[in-house]
């Protein structure tokens, strides 16, 4: 296993709001955290990479590679993020700074993790762009992230991610704020860049249906615990919890009302 989660504890200001939780992502797996609001998947993510809020106390076991994060220094786990293992936001621009190119953000972290010349990080932060299939890498290299799409600032936190070649990326309900056909595109590119690298990844989401897309294995959360978990297919057709079944007809009714909304006249739409 490249990462073994166990009875996982995240406590802040004295509540545990993620209990006891337990998974595991096999190298190359693409794993799913669902759960509603508040269930702990997003804590249950940042906890991953040592990311949680100020005051959080966390006890139980996160083994990457065989190496125990919880407890790690600050400074060893701040070497392994990028290089070993990266984390995709939901909004890009909270990720992305405002004064600075898009260009210079992708190679970051090779300039980070190992000094290069000018011209060697421009032609990995083209190369970064190219990945993640931007429009003229080229010349978008040179932009900022205010002038780009919510879904090419996206694409450039991806590339962000994977500037350093990690071998996990954890995204956090990385579509939430995109259209349906942006949100389609992103998962596609998480699916493809995945296989392309043999990366395991961690998918967080709320929604099923956005699950079913790029994941083959779900963790189910409520209330900070795991209340099912396995294939996805199993979960999709054998739902044994009352969450997941809550899950699947939330989703089986976005896909209905997306359904009913394409079919629409074009008048009314």
């Amino acid at each position: 296993m490249s990462l073994e989660v166990t009875d996982l504890v995240v406590e802040i200001g004295g509540v545990r709001v993620v209990d006891g939780v337990t998974f595991a992502v096999p190298e190359g797996a693409r794993v799913g955290l669902i759960g509603a609001s508040g269930s702990g998947k997003s804590l249950t993510a940042r906890a991953l990479l040592g990311l949680l809020p100020d005051g959080a106390a966390v006890s139980g076991s996160i083994r990457w590679q065989g190496v125990e994060l919880v407890g790690l220094r600050d400074r060893e786990l701040a070497r392994r993020r990028g290089r070993e293992l990266a984390m995709v936001f939901q909004d890009p621009l909270t990720a992305l700074d405002p004064v600075r190119t898009v260009g210079r953000q992708i190679s970051e972290a090779a300039a980070i993790h190992g000094e290069r010349s000018r011209a060697e990080r421009r032609r990995l932060a083209v190369e970064g762009a190219r990945r993640v299939a931007l429009p003229d890498p080229e010349r978008i290299v040179a932009r900022y992230p205010h002038q780009l799409s919510g879904g090419q600032r996206q694409r450039v936190a991806i590339a962000m991610a994977l500037a350093a070649r990690p071998r996990l990326l954890v995204a956090d309900e990385p579509t939430t704020a995109l259209d349906v056909t942006v949100q389609a595109g992103i998962l596609e590119l998480l699916r493809r860049l995945a296989d392309e690298d043999r990366m395991s990844l961690v998918f967080i989401t709320h929604d099923l249906a956005v699950l079913a897309q790029v994941a083959t294995h779900a963790v189910v959360l409520s209330a900070g615990r795991v209340v099912e978990t396995g294939p996805l297919t199993t979960l999709l057709t054998e739902p044994a919890s009352p969450v997941t079944r809550g899950l699947l007809r939330d989703a089986a009714a976005t896909l209905w009302r997306g359904a009913a909304t394409s079919d629409l006249p074009e008048e009314s739409a």
